[in-house]
């Protein structure tokens, strides 16, 4: 039996994605902040489901991943699904720390410690949910799209660093756009183009189990995805 850690798996698309890995016969290691969450998704299969509630932000993550993977009895595949915005009009420090504390430096720490546990045993599948906002820059919330590009340069340097030590290790960069999640915050319908959770997390795991290096969901965010390389910095600012 094939064996995941997903984090962040206590609602949105880090829990979808545990409950198909769980649906196709695998032992799921789940992480998050609100145990009760956790201990009622545990309720599902509780031979088969692994729960480590903490805050990725505050306590050592590679400590608590490798705890977990050692209590499962190894490790195949890590998702990486925790992660935090919001719009930051008056650009209050406080929020851009949260943002930069949660998807840039607990990430690090967190797919770091993955790529490492990979490369001894010389092979693994590291996915990671990043963003299509971190193709561009954004006003509103700076950090947001900043951070979400600082993870996708990073897993493409992982993916780099791989191949170079000629290491069995698959990574694979999902890249949202609007899914209905609980980061919305009920603004979903002021907001275009909002995927159902049940269709992203069905394109998720197709390109999982292909094993994709990169994946923008639904798939007609890719046509967004490539105007927004190509719009000019004087259109685009006017939009964000």
């Amino acid at each position: 039996m094939k064996k995941a850690i997903i984090v962040g798996a206590s609602s949105g698309i880090g829990k979808e994605i545990a409950l198909s890995l769980l649906k196709d016969h695998y032992k799921i290691g789940i992480t998050g902040r609100r145990i009760n969450n956790l201990e009622e998704i545990k309720k599902i299969d509780p031979k088969n489901i692994f729960v480590s509630s903490y805050d990725c932000t505050k306590e050592s993550n590679a400590k608590k991943l490798g705890e977990l993977a050692k209590l499962m009895g190894g490790l195949d595949m890590l998702v990486i699904s925790s992660g935090f915005g919001d719009v930051n009009k008056s650009l209050e420090f406080s929020i851009e720390d949260k943002t930069n504390q949660l998807n840039v430096v607990a990430f690090t720490e967190t797919v770091g410690w993955g790529f490492n546990y990979f490369s001894k045993q010389n092979s693994g599948h590291i996915v990671a949910i990043s963003s299509i906002a971190g193709i561009r820059g954004n006003g509103l919330a700076p950090s947001y799209n900043a951070s979400k590009a600082y993870q996708i340069n990073y897993l493409e340097g992982l993916r780099f660093k791989a191949f170079r030590l000629k290491k069995s290790i698959d990574i694979t960069d999902v890249r949202p756009g609007y899914v209905d999640t609980e980061i919305l915050k009920g603004n979903k319908d002021k907001i275009y183009w909002v995927q159902s959770l049940e269709k992203a997390n069905k394109q998720i795991m197709r390109a999982i189990y292909k094993k994709k290096k990169s994946v923008y969901i639904t798939k007609r965010y890719n046509i967004v995805a490539f105007i927004l390389r190509f719009i000019p910095e004087r259109i685009l600012k006017k939009l964000f």
